[in-house]
């Protein structure tokens, strides 16, 4: 399944079942989120590609396992919280976004927020190990929020928010030292891989 980063809103996460390598969260979600939505769908939770295991009118059951606890936000969620939601890309919809999967690569911690007349600014710092998918101009996908990269520095960057995104996301509710989910666009990862490869050809060669 793939998402497009346009979020459609957020929902709240009304329980959580804990349980050995698995927890089970239930998330209520806004008034005909889940028309259509049926029990095996796949549904982007603060950028993690999840499949709905249960289904009860404006609620959403899933179950993370332990791979999904360990790289993602999910690992330390409460009850309250709020995600972003996203329905995947169905043929035919249009992409306002990015192609994004949902599988998330880590988590970015928020290390400032600033708030400019008519701008919100995140800067978040990351694993120095995706430096190289991490550029200006470039695209990543903060908790499922397709985003364009604005200034880079060492595992540092920064993104400019605006008021649409901040009314439909959750992204204003975060705090300095919140972690934040991660994906690096799979074009850009394809890009960026393939060029270093063929330079280490040509040097090899």
């Amino acid at each position: 399944m793939v998402f497009t980063g346009i979020v459609e809103g957020t929902g709240i996460i009304s329980k959580i079942n804990r349980k050995e390598n698995l927890t089970t969260i239930i998330v209520k979600t806004p008034s005909n989120f889940s028309k259509g939505i049926q029990v095996g769908a796949s549904v982007c939770v603060d950028g993690v590609c999840l499949t709905a295991t249960g289904i009860n009118q404006d609620s959403l059951e899933f179950d993370l396992i332990m791979e999904t606890l360990k790289v993602t936000t999910f690992g330390k969620i409460e009850e309250k919280s709020i995600v972003n939601i996203e329905r995947s890309l169905k043929l035919g919809d249009e992409i306002g976004g990015h192609i994004l999967s949902g599988h998330v690569f880590d988590t970015a911690t928020i290390i400032e927020i600033s708030q400019p007349e008519n701008n919100y600014i995140l800067t978040l710092s990351f694993n120095p190990d995706l430096q190289k998918y991490i550029f200006p101009k470039g695209y990543i996908s903060l908790n499922g929020i397709s985003l364009t990269i604005g200034e880079v520095n060492e595992n540092t960057f920064t993104v400019y928010l605006i008021p649409e995104t901040l009314r439909l996301t959750n992204l204003m509710h975060k705090l300095v030292g919140d972690s934040i989910n991660i994906e690096i666009e799979t074009q850009t990862r394809n890009t960026v891989d393939t060029i270093i490869e063929m330079n280490k050809e040509s040097i090899n060669g």
